[in-house]
């Protein structure tokens, strides 16, 4: 039997300073903080992205290790969405386009890659796409 998923809830990301990520989560990406659960005893953010969907973000006294890891955040603009990047000094990594996408990368202050997507039209596998093996 196979399990009955509902969709993404949320990813958690490492982070080594908490007004520095606020800053650039809710400032430069302009993410909603929210409250997290008043039962933690720990320090961790919390972003609303939308659709019911978050980031946590986990403080830690060292920085994750810089990887292809990532998660992606939908615009409805990717061209908008790198002039606002630039207005805020935060550099562009363009990546290997996608059929139907626009799409790049930027890194958050403590290294976490995080994509900006675009969907130009719906991804169709069948014509897009194929196995790898």
């Amino acid at each position: 039997m196979a399990l009955d998923w509902l969709g993404f809830d949320h990813c958690s990301v490492i982070v080594t300073d908490a007004a520095r990520s606020r800053a650039f989560y809710g400032g430069v990406l302009g993410l909603e903080e929210i409250a997290p659960p008043k039962t933690f005893d720990f320090l961790v953010l919390w972003f609303r992205v939308g659709g019911g969907q978050c980031v946590h973000l986990l403080l830690k006294p060292q920085p994750d290790t810089r990887s292809p890891r990532h998660f992606c955040l939908q615009v409805p603009d990717a061209q908008a969405a790198r002039a606002h990047f630039r207005q805020h000094g935060v550099a562009i990594e363009e990546t290997t386009p996608i059929p139907g996408a626009d799409r790049f990368f930027v890194y958050d202050p403590d290294g976490n890659r995080i994509e900006i997507l675009h969907w130009q039209r719906a991804y169709r596998p069948e014509e897009d796409g194929r196995f790898q093996v």
